[in-house]
């Protein structure tokens, strides 16, 4: 399992050898940024090409993860070629500019995702997620963290993100697990399945993601609160759609993938609403205007912009607005502007990854229209491109990235009272992992108990958490003296703590919590309770009453309090069993499917997985190039004598299950294909007698031919395969096209 990484090495040994050096020059004129903001190029090719996610080490300097084998050509072949690579970035004559890249490593198939953690390199190459140590810029010591990270299957699907949380834990996107390596040993536990493309945290810790469709999706509260009852399928509180608005103000009409669709374009052929949103952050950096603090601005590849939206928090639940309307933060008439992630940077700026390629669409979901419309423009030769962009307010300062390999602890420790968020992460990471740093337990403590700067604090918090050396006296105190946010913690960490010898003091603060009437602390109360329950019941199931006749009608407070229950639902339910208000609500009917789940063992699905399947698309694209396109073609074109074409056929466009029986049965000419008849040699073979292919497989092969070569895509179950498998042609050989127009008829 560690070869790759070896050839790695080797490859690296031989042949990078020499960084190579130069500055962008490339021009910006075709870029809108906000007023106030400038917007730097700090590194292009042939520095670097088809960037997809980067991060920093200690020195500022830039790694970046290369994807060059997406899309590398219109058909979409040779993705499975070790074309993808890690790339260090420097600045070596202190101008700001990226003038210097050397390879890491090489020879990687499709890497997607990178981070710097433990004082080495995290990174996802399909299937497997690696950890290396890192020596004078080379890898050493390879460790597969885990084989399925990544299963095979769309690029644009496989899991990916890497972004290390306030509670010390690495979470990703598209992927029910997080990582974390403790005392030298990796740990994967389960998670909620969050998102497509990029994932980010905000400053108290919550996850915010979102996918094709929808710009900006988010948990409202932290992560694993709502799944702690194995039995609970969470709805309320996590994968939340935080705003209904989708619309975009392009600069210009860019190519996407279904703008033949009605209601996609306007009548200029401008995109209306987000069709590829991905690689969200939220804005920590602490040197924007305050009024973007905290903002989540999103990657909208396919209209060549980056928008920007403004979050509300509302105690229990969080929503969205865009910032203006009319306009984006950045938009650019470059098609080849492809905004794919974004990053806080030590400096306080935004950082954008632009993969800069013109066919942004995976070959498996790429439309016949916009197919036409890439060769027509030549996007299909926009590859091997890529850039780094800077976004800083105008007028700012450089400052310097702190050495955190060469800081003590103490110095660390300083740091998690900056102002940049990406400052306070990596302190308090380094703090954890590094053996001198415990030299600074006292400083922790103190700024732990700081209320003065709240953001600091729960820094502090789950820095002692990392160190094994958080006390319940110190959560106590801090419940009675925190601001709202750190008092929300407090109550989470303190379930480290659940036992006999503790629950006197803890049910004493959550009464004095419970009597302040804070929406936002009563929710943690929710998702806590029914814990320290297990250890008393008679001491905290009158707060459990007390919490549901205050909120017996807010569902998201009631899934809250179901998830903490999970040992004591039954004592509950016995409780509330004659409540009026409790029977037949919301409430008692997830607290009943909850229940009979248990009895049946049948957990919530991310604690049964073992990988991510592959997409069907995605499947029956990779089993057409296998079966079909040596007759039909690559792109569905046909072969003169040989099988007609089916891009754009009428055949393929208006019966998926007609198109299941020729699949199935095989085609006898000849046919006519959109009143053209077409002449083969052969009867088309059937797939039915393949005894390798499954239902599945066939129903993969047809969807994926009818969302490939037609402008009205179809989809067909595989249940419905079985059917057609014994609807056999009368002749007893292929099917003739005069069945088959009696068919559909």
């Amino acid at each position: 399992m560690k070869t790759k990484v070896f050839i790695a090495l080797l490859c690296f040994s031989l042949i990078h050898c020499k960084p190579s050096e130069e500055e962008p020059t490339l021009s910006l004129e075709d870029y809108r940024i906000e007023e106030g903001f400038d917007l730097q190029l700090l590194a292009s090719e042939p520095l670097l090409k088809s960037p997809v996610a980067m991060d920093f080490d200690n020195g500022g300097r830039i790694w970046v993860c290369e994807m060059p084998g997406f899309m590398s050509n219109i058909e979409g072949k040779d993705e499975d070629k070790p074309s993808g690579t890690i790339r260090i970035l420097e600045d070596s004559d202190g101008d700001g500019i990226m003038d210097r890249s050397k390879v890491f490593l090489d020879s990687l198939v499709m890497p997607r995702a990178l981070a710097l953690v433990y004082g080495g390199l995290l990174y996802a190459e399909p299937p497997n997620l690696w950890f290396v140590d890192i020596e004078n810029d080379k890898p050493v010591n390879p460790v597969l963290v885990d084989s399925l990270y990544a299963p095979e299957g769309n690029p644009e699907y496989q899991s990916n993100g890497l972004v290390l949380n306030i509670d010390n834990w690495i979470y990703n996107a598209r992927l029910p697990y997080r990582y974390q390596r403790k005392n030298g040993k990796w740990h994967r536990e389960p998670t909620s399945m969050r998102g497509q493309w990029g994932i980010t945290h905000d400053n108290f810790g919550r996850l915010y993601y979102n996918n094709n469709a929808r710009q900006i999706l988010g948990d409202y509260a932290l992560p694993n609160r709502l799944i702690r009852n194995r039995y609970l399928n969470p709805k309320y509180g996590i994968n939340r759609l935080l705003t209904d608005d989708q619309r975009v103000y392009p600069l210009h009409a860019a190519s996407v993938n279904r703008g033949y669709a009605p209601g996609v374009l306007d009548k200029e052929g401008v995109l209306q609403e987000v069709t590829a949103a991905a690689g969200p952050l939220i804005y920590r950096g602490g040197s924007f205007p305050a009024e973007y603090d905290q903002n989540a601005f999103v990657c909208v590849p396919e209209a060549n912009l980056i928008k920007r939206n403004i979050l509300t928090f509302h105690g229990d639940s969080i929503s969205a607005r865009q910032a203006w309307q009319g306009k984006e933060f950045l938009a650019a008439t470059d098609e080849g502007f492809r905004p794919v992630s974004l990053s806080n940077g030590p400096d306080g700026s935004l950082y954008v990854v632009d993969m800069h390629i013109g066919v942004i669409q995976h070959y498996a979901f790429l439309s016949p229209y916009l197919k036409e419309k890439a060769l027509k423009k030549e996007l299909d030769t926009l590859t091997g491109y890529g850039r780094i962009l800077k976004i800083e307010k105008t007028g700012s300062e450089s400052s310097k990235t702190p050495n955190f390999g060469e800081l003590d602890g103490p110095e660390l420790a300083l740091l998690l009272r900056h102002k940049n968020g990406w400052i306070r992460d990596r302190a308090q990471h380094y703090l954890i992992f590094k053996d001198t740093s415990r030299e600074a337990l006292s400083d922790v403590k103190r700024l732990a108990l700081d209320t003065e700067h709240p953001v600091t604090q729960i820094h502090a918090l789950y820095t002692l958490k990392g160190w094994d050396a958080l006390t319940f006296e110190t959560l106590k105190t801090i419940a009675k003296e925190g601001s709202t946010d750190v008092v929300a913690h407090a109550i989470v960490l303190m379930e480290d703590f659940v036992s006999q010898q503790y629950s006197a003091a803890a049910q004493a603060i959550f009464q004095d919590i419970l009597d302040q009437g804070d929406r936002s602390l009563d929710y943690y109360l929710a998702s806590t309770l029914g814990t320290w329950a297990t250890v008393s019941e008679k001491k905290f199931m009158p707060l459990i009453d007390k919490l549901y006749h205050t909120y017996n009608e807010n569902r998201i407070l009631g899934e809250a309090l179901l998830s903490g229950m999970g040992a004591t639902s039954d004592a509950l339910l016995t409780r509330w069993e004659e409540n009026p208000d409790f029977k037949e609500g919301d409430l008692q009917k997830r607290m009943l499917e909850s229940l009979e789940r248990k009895k049946e063992d049948k957990p919530n699905s991310i604690f049964t997985e073992t990988a991510i399947t592959m997409d069907t698309r995605t499947k029956g694209a990779k089993l057409y190039r296998q079966i079909c396109s040596v007759c039909h073609g690559i792109n569905g074109e046909g072969a003169d004598g040989v099988a007609p074409p089916l891009m754009n056929s009428d055949w393929v466009a208006n019966s998926p299950e007609r198109l299941g029986l020729i699949i199935l049965h095989g085609l006898s000419g000849p046919i006519h294909v959109n009143g053209e008849r077409y002449e083969f040699n052969q009867a088309m073979p059937g797939l039915n007698g393949n005894p390798n292919l499954s239902d599945r497989d066939i129903s993969d092969i047809t969807t994926y031919i009818s969302n490939a070569f037609s402008r009205t895509p179809n989809w067909i179950k595989p249940e419905k395969i079985k059917e057609l498998r014994n609807q056999k042609p009368e002749n007893g050989g292929e099917y003739t096209e005069k069945e088959l127009l009696r068919y559909s008829e």
